[in-house]
């Protein structure tokens, strides 16, 4: 009797509702490539021109603390921090002018001065560091220079400031251009 109550039993199975697909497109795989292309050209030239900012800001910092000399106590040798101000600055813009012909010379012939691999940690590790020194030396002039500005505001004391502005502005940049080598680096196929 259990066996005829068992085939009287009735399953409804429902289909699953069709799903309408997009028919495919001839050439749908080149937009893709084309569009990657396109994101990959955008991030080589806004590294490029963070880098050239980067540049223009540490070498006008460089020419004003090395130029900041008005005699007696208004010289930037005498104070520890300026020497560190001016160090940071030179390495900064030979750092950011290295990378920014080396940039120029892979986009105007077409070819890879290094390795896509070296290029990309020397760029995310560099930007980092730079950046660092950067922001590291401004925030160790900036209290001296406030210090020297209750007492006395004059032009070696501006000029202090614009030079360490002009840093931070070179950190700024730097430090953008750090994140995009970091989505550089971490999107790059190694194959």
């Amino acid at each position: 009797m259990s066996a005829s109550k068992e085939s009287d039993t009735k399953v409804d199975v429902q289909s699953l509702p069709e799903t309408s697909a997009p028919p495919p497109v001839a050439g749908g795989s080149a937009a893709g490539i084309l569009r990657r292309l396109n994101r990959e050209d955008l991030v080589k030239r806004g590294s490029l021109g963070l880098r050239g900012i980067a540049l223009v800001f540490s070498l006008i910092s460089f020419i004003l603390v090395a130029s900041n000399k008005h005699g007696d106590w208004k010289e930037f040798d005498k104070y520890e921090e300026y020497r560190y101000l001016l160090a940071v600055a030179i390495l900064s813009s030979l750092y950011t002018g290295g990378q920014v012909y080396r940039q120029v010379q892979e986009l105007s012939i077409g070819k890879n001065l290094l390795q896509p691999r070296t290029a990309a940690l020397i760029d995310f590790f560099g930007d980092q560091i730079v950046a660092y020194l950067l922001i590291s030396s401004s925030s160790s002039a900036i209290p001296i220079t406030n210090k020297m500005r209750e007492g006395a505001d004059n032009i070696f004391t501006d000029t202090s400031s614009a030079a360490i502005s002009l840093s931070i502005f070179a950190f700024l940049c730097l430090a953008i251009s750090a994140l995009i080598s970091g989505y550089k680096l971490s999107t790059q196929t190694y194959i």
